[in-house]
């Protein structure tokens, strides 16, 4: 189905399109070769309203739908994947995650600073030996007082060096399963909770990506998000909105992809003409073309089920399946018409192409994308939602 845009939508499109294209892209390769995490650049996003999109005003945030989102993200994974990586995270699951399960003091004490960008958030669920399956996690909280003790590792954090905030999942009754996970906000510099080693990362080079660790570290128990047990439920609700991030992302990057694959195209002769002259080559951007404009509309359709209200979980991971292995192809394609110089620094497709990689992998690798689509094709109540 074609998706229309609103007027406000193509507005504010434009107006990320060229805030990315002036203050990100410029200096997207040098943040990639120096691990510089871009502080400054999130500030401005922070005072655009970039990071906290979804969240209402009155928590200092845009208040704008899933889908204007969507299209911000897009604008700035184009530019620097490694600043949408961060991005997402704070919008999609940090951000949404408290504005939906946060208390009124936790929303005034936490959201509000995180929505207008004056601080960072993670989103700490992964473990050195729980990946895939998040039941198997071993990080414990006991209730101790007024207070939760926590002790355990986390693994993979996006932003875990650079956060404020983050939002912890921990085991309160390891004889429930999942209805025994609960997750708590832990504030940076709480007692007995520190940062471990940072990923060398094949690419989101700018975007740290750590280890936190919990050493008996006491949290208030005000700082519990729902109830006791529901860190499982808030975990895969907060996965639902991620996984739109990441086909956002997706869609941004393979559009910088084809485009410069495109420009190169016209531009590099081979045997006295262009090889965009040549029809094989102009197969492989028309494959791409597609493939992207696929990607695009079923990461649209997933956004606009989530605003209104319909159930998404699926659609969420039919768009990040699809447009997660799309841009791997997109951009595997991109730097293969590059040719040899596709393998140096020289041009941007090896970025795009060593920063694509994980998008499989992420908030859910393309297996469990498939089992949650397969899950919910088999359950009795299915009746078939896209069309």
């Amino acid at each position: 189905m074609p998706f229309e845009l609103s007027e406000e939508q193509l507005m504010i499109q434009g107006m990320v399109r060229d805030f990315a294209r002036e203050q990100l892209l410029p200096t997207a390769m040098e943040r990639d070769r120096t691990k510089a995490f871009p502080i400054e650049n999130l500030k401005k996003m922070g005072a655009l309203g970039l990071l906290g999109m979804m969240v209402p005003p009155e928590y200092n945030g845009a208040g704008v739908d899933t889908v204007s989102y969507v299209l911000a993200l897009q604008e700035v994974a184009y530019a620097c994947a490694a600043t949408a990586v961060v991005m997402s995270v704070q919008n999609s699951i940090v951000c949404e995650t408290l504005n939906r399960f946060g208390t009124e003091e936790q929303k005034r004490s936490y959201l509000k600073r995180l929505a207008s960008g004056e601080v960072i958030g993670a989103f700490a669920l992964t473990e050195p030996h729980a990946g895939s399956d998040p039941v198997s996690q071993s990080t414990s909280a006991v209730r101790d007082g007024d207070a939760y003790v926590l002790n355990g590792s986390k693994r993979f954090i996006t932003s875990g060096k650079n956060a404020g905030i983050t939002i912890v999942t921990a085991k309160t009754d390891k004889t429930k399963r999942h209805k025994g996970i609960s997750a708590f906000i832990v504030e940076k510099g709480t007692a007995g909770f520190s940062v471990g080693k940072t990923e060398e990362k094949m690419g989101l080079c700018a975007s740290d990506t750590t280890d936190l660790h919990f050493e008996d570290c006491r949290v208030p128990a005000k700082n519990i998000l729902g109830a006791p047990g529901d860190g499982f439920k808030i975990a895969m609700t907060a996965l639902d909105g991620g996984r739109i991030g990441i086909a956002a992302q997706s869609v941004g990057v393979a559009q910088a992809a084809l485009d410069a694959a495109v420009s190169y195209a016209k531009e590099r002769e081979q045997f006295g003409q262009p090889i965009s002259k040549f029809q094989g080559l102009r197969w492989m951007l028309a494959d791409m073309a597609t493939d992207l404009a696929a990607a695009r509309q079923l990461t649209f359709y997933a956004a606009a089920r989530k605003d209104q209200g319909e159930k998404y979980t699926m659609e969420a991971s039919m768009a990040k399946l699809f447009a997660s292995e799309m841009v791997n192809r997109v951009t595997a394609a991109a730097l293969q018409i590059h040719g040899g110089y596709g393998y140096t620094k020289e041009y941007p497709v090896e970025r795009y192409y060593r920063d694509a990689r994980v998008f499989t992998i992420y908030e859910g690798t393309s297996e469990i994308q498939r089992v949650v689509i397969a899950n919910h094709l088999l359950e009795d109540r299915y009746v078939g939602t896209l069309r």
